[in-house]
């Protein structure tokens, strides 16, 4: 793994976390609980900051960044990042799932128990409703998610990466 200070910052970790060997966390990035940084994920908190919830997953091929003094990142609570998603300069807040290679732009706030559809594009700006879906390039909502949807992928999907990233620990151990 590669974890390096930046302009006098350094990545700061909340208990029970995992970090793959190939990922890269640099700068100003202060993560919670129990979140996991996965393979060939990139977390740059060089020239913004990046500041996540506990229990967020930053699936492999993630980029979280920000845009230099105008668009930090901050990911809320029981979030997941899929696979080569790109989350710059945004607000993500809590019970959110961003799906596999979809595109979430600066000054998004993207609002609880939401999914971002895989292969999104939510472009700059864009509010995302709460309890909804988005999807398209670029997004627009395509209907409420119902609370079964909500607990049973945003939910399912967090608490699974915080199982997997146990089985890499447990590895660690050995």
């Amino acid at each position: 793994m590669i974890i390096k200070s930046v302009r006098g910052k350094t990545p700061e970790f909340g208990d029970d976390c995992f970090i793959a060997e190939n990922a890269t966390i640099v700068g100003e990035v202060n993560m919670g609980n129990q979140c996991s940084i996965w393979f060939n994920a990139v977390v740059r908190g060089d020239v913004n900051y990046i500041k996540m919830g506990n229990k967020v997953n930053v699936q492999d091929g993630a980029v979280i960044h920000g845009t230099y003094k105008k668009a930090a990142t901050t990911i809320g609570n029981n979030v997941s990042i899929g696979h080569n998603a790109v989350v710059h300069g945004c607000t993500i807040n809590d019970n959110v799932l961003v799906g596999m290679g979809s595109i979430i732009m600066d000054n998004c706030v993207v609002e609880s128990n939401s999914i971002i559809a895989a292969g999104a594009v939510v472009t700059q700006g864009t509010h995302v409703e709460a309890g909804s879906i988005y999807a398209g390039m670029p997004a627009k909502k395509i209907k409420d998610i119902s609370p079964e949807l909500s607990s049973g992928e945003i939910d399912r999907i967090a608490n699974a990466y915080v199982t997997y990233s146990g089985w890499f620990k447990e590895n660690e151990k050995d």
